[in-house]
């Protein structure tokens, strides 16, 4: 995911990584498992717009009182942040044998370019 893959880009984004403030830097780095990231984006999407991907908690009980609002934000952001692992989990699964066939193939047809290269 683009999470993983910033580290790569060059040395300016350690750099910046570097210099954010502890509690800014752990966040990016707990933010390299799907999960976390998921938990994360979805807490902090609900409070900007309210959406839930939980509709059933919406409404909790009134004996949990205001403990319930913040309870059910973070139910609602556990649940997103666990479709958003068995997503890229199901995307990891088709990826490498994608991946593996791919390479299989280009392995399987060298010898025939060689063939083709040499006879001309």
């Amino acid at each position: 995911m683009l999470w993983e893959k910033l580290p790569d880009w060059g040395n300016w984004f350690n750099w910046i990584i570097e210099r954010l403030p502890r509690p800014l830097a752990y966040l990016y780095e707990a933010w390299q498992c799907p999960y976390c990231f998921g938990f994360w984006v979805a807490l902090a999407l609900h409070g900007i717009t309210g959406l839930q991907t939980t509709p059933a908690l919406e409404t909790m009980p009134s004996y949990i009182g205001i403990g319930g609002t913040a309870i059910a934000w973070i139910l609602d952001a556990l649940a997103t942040a666990t479709l958003i692992m068995l997503g890229q989990l199901c995307l990891n699964a088709i990826a490498v044998p994608a991946i593996k066939g791919y390479q299989m193939t280009m392995e399987f047809k060298q010898p025939f370019k060689e063939e083709s290269t040499d006879s001309l």
